[in-house]
């Protein structure tokens, strides 16, 4: 039987010699065997010449490495989603939602386009970060350089009663004062306790390390990842270099005596931030009390007016997004476009205590610069909350900017709602008493909250509940709330009402139930929310409430209640939490915030966040120094710490002697 392909017989000298048959090629088989070589060489070629990592990497096995390499470290953070839960309008919001933030920054979700560009970015280009660059030699004492190794530790802070306050002290400041009206602070007596002067010691050497590293690692960018030493570029202002910590922590350095630090600092403002090229999206609430609120803070305290100026700008950047039919702002805010929106997760709605934290910066800089539009903004949505129907005189966290009306009713002196409440009071009281209409919303509103959201658990311990349509939605309290301590022991010591004397008793009750969150924890540092069910008692349970972001809001009671009060135990637990800070958040690259509270030795979260610097560090040094530095009344917090002067109490005010409208108006 023959084969189907030919066959042929050799012989030599007329013998046939055995042979193996062997097929050929078909014409078009062949073409198609050519035509796969020749795609092959050409794919190779192309890669040869045209990739980049091919083109840049000196062979092609360490190309493939270094994407490899890439993947890897990016890999577990973009495959792993960050916690989430149901918000009320249905869709998801990032658990880790801060009054201020950060990073969380915090009802501030980081969307995952972002995320994956910033670590892109981070992975990329970002291995090798910028430094401050040295004009001379850096020196012990030399602003272009860390004042000391940031990797040194205070195991025990050494107690010079004499060099304690050598920064802190008027001769310490002079070369940076050299005028009256510039603010100098004096944290301590000369014959004040030395345990205590180790104490304040103990929390600048604290703010040193902090800003050091940063300015070592991280120096123009947000913020900073501690334990990696890089930039961190999923802060709630992304990956630009808008350099967040450097502005949010000045007036810190200012108060600390840290005059190189600050003088640095304040040379980055000037030369390096710009807010209208911005092209990226921006929160108008954190935008207005870190920066806006922290650049008027150094300006009361300096007269520099660079801080003005640049204050300016960033309002300025930050206008178009109260152009709505109501006069309540967006959310969001693209400062090179001028496009807003407002958080997926928020359907249409922007949120109460964002909208409701705007006022003391804003009509500050009204009268400091003498431009009306600023405070012009923020009365138009006083206006708006003033003439709204309140449900049970409280306010839900949700508001429609297009029809000025609520949105669901969830109500909360937490996360969504805090600072609203926390404005209401403080605008009244940096006004010089004068914004009467300030203090009734607040009276009429914490009434209202006291009655409806204030609970006791079995044990006796108070806390501040949500509600979601007049009922409680869980028996929990979150961090953030552990500021209402403060803010109801200020109410009560400024107006002697039918309210005063039930709010200093929640004041002490609420600051007592957050002190117990952090004794209950192995740590001694507390959880970001705690529940009060069964046997658990001001303990978080689910994993994503364990964690501990370096959080300021206990500590701002602590400091507001050690002055109102003069106990003891405010100063006590204090100084516990800066031995926990030191002993589990404390590392060679800064601070970093923990998982998990309740581990003897926690794993950090990586991230080092701004209001560490402008909040928890600040708080803590006043904790420690005498009434005199920053009198409660002559200066008012801002929800970020930073301090702005009342209204004809404070000769720093500053307040500009002519509006320019009327200027340009009297030209015309």
């Amino acid at each position: 039987m023959t084969g189907i392909l030919p066959t042929y017989q050799r012989f030599v000298n007329g013998v046939p010699v055995p042979s193996i048959s062997r097929r050929s090629f078909r014409l078009r088989e062949k073409y198609l065997i050519v035509s796969v070589l020749l795609t092959f060489a050409i794919v190779w070629l192309g890669a040869l010449f045209y990739l980049p990592e091919f083109k840049n990497s000196s062979s092609v096995n360490d190309s493939v490495y270094n994407v490899y390499k890439r993947i890897q470290k990016a890999g577990p953070e973009l495959l792993m989603p960050p916690p989430v839960m149901h918000n009320e309008v249905g869709e998801f919001a990032a658990v880790g939602i801060v009054r201020h933030g950060e990073e969380g920054d915090d009802p501030h979700i980081v969307e995952d386009r972002n995320r994956l560009r910033a670590k892109i970015e981070e992975d990329m280009g970002m291995k090798v970060l910028e430094r401050p660059q040295f004009d001379v030699a850096p020196s012990a004492s030399s602003s272009r350089g860390p004042s000391k190794a940031p990797v040194d530790a205070i195991e025990e802070p050494a107690v010079d009663n004499n060099a304690a306050n050598k920064n802190a002290s008027p001769e310490g400041l002079k070369e940076l004062e050299g005028a009256e009206n510039k603010y100098v602070p004096v944290p301590l007596k000369p014959n004040a306790d030395p345990e205590l002067k180790k104490k304040v010691d103990t929390v600048r050497e604290m703010m040193r390390h902090a800003w050091n590293n940063y300015k070592l690692y991280a120096w123009g960018k947000n913020e900073l990842k501690p334990i990696s030493k890089r930039a961190h570029l999923s802060s709630v202002f992304g990956a630009g270099d808008l350099g967040v910590s450097i502005v949010d922590g000045l007036d810190t350095l200012y108060l600390m005596g840290l005059t190189d630090e600050f003088r640095e600092g304040r040379d980055w403002v000037a030369e390096h931030l710009h807010f209208s090229d911005i092209d990226s999206d921006l929160s108008v609430f954190e935008t207005t009390i870190r920066f806006v609120g922290g650049l008027l803070s150094c300006y009361a305290l300096t007269g520099d007016v660079v801080f003005k100026d640049k204050a300016a700008e960033v309002a300025d950047a930050l206008l178009p997004a109260f152009d709505t039919p109501s006069g309540v702002p967006f959310s969001l805010i693209n400062p090179s476009t001028k496009a807003s929106r407002q958080y997926h997760w928020a359907g249409a709605n922007s949120i109460l205590s964002e909208i409701g934290t705007l006022h003391m910066e804003f009509s500050y800089l009204s009268d400091v610069t003498g431009r009306d539009v600023y405070r012009k903004k923020v009365d138009r949505i006083r206006e708006v909350l003033y003439n709204i129907e309140k449900p049970g005189d409280l306010y839900p966290n949700y508001i429609n900017p297009r029809t000025g009306q609520w949105g669901q009713k969830h109500m909360s002196l937490g996360a969504l709602g805090d600072s609203f409440y926390e404005y209401l009071l403080k605008a009244w009281l940096v006004s010089g008493r004068a914004d009467e209409q300030a203090r009734e919303m607040f009276d009429v509103a914490m009434q209202a909250a006291l009655d409806k959201m204030l609970r006791v658990s079995p044990n006796g311990l108070s806390y501040l509940a949500e509600l979601k349509y007049g009922r409680v939605l869980e028996e929990k309290m979150d961090h953030l709330s552990c500021f209402a301590g403060g803010m109801f022991g200020l109410a009560s010591a400024t107006l002697e009402n039918s309210q005063a004397e039930r709010y200093m008793d929640v004041a002490r009750r609420l600051t007592h139930t957050c002190h117990e969150s952090y004794a209950r924890a192995d740590t001694k540092l507390g959880p970001d929310a705690f529940k009060f069910s069964g046997a658990a008692e001001a303990r978080a349970q689910k994993s994503n409430e364990k964690m501990f972001l370096l959080r300021p809001e206990t500590f701002e009671s602590y400091f507001i209640m050690w002055r109102l009060t003069k106990d003891q135990k405010y100063r006590d637990w204090g100084w516990e939490a800066v031995q926990a800070l030191e002993k589990h958040c404390r590392v060679e690259g800064g601070y970093t915030g923990l998982m998990n509270v309740y581990h003897k030795k926690p794993q950090g979260d990586d991230v080092q966040q701004s209001y560490f610097l402008a909040e928890t560090l600040k708080y803590l040094y006043l904790l420690f120094s005498d009434d005199t530095l920053i009198p409660l009344d002559e200066w008012v917090f801002n929800t970020e710490a930073h301090p702005l002067p009342v209204k004809g109490k404070n000769p720093l005010y500053r307040a500009a002697d002519k509006p320019e409208h009327l200027k340009d108006e009297n030209q015309i």
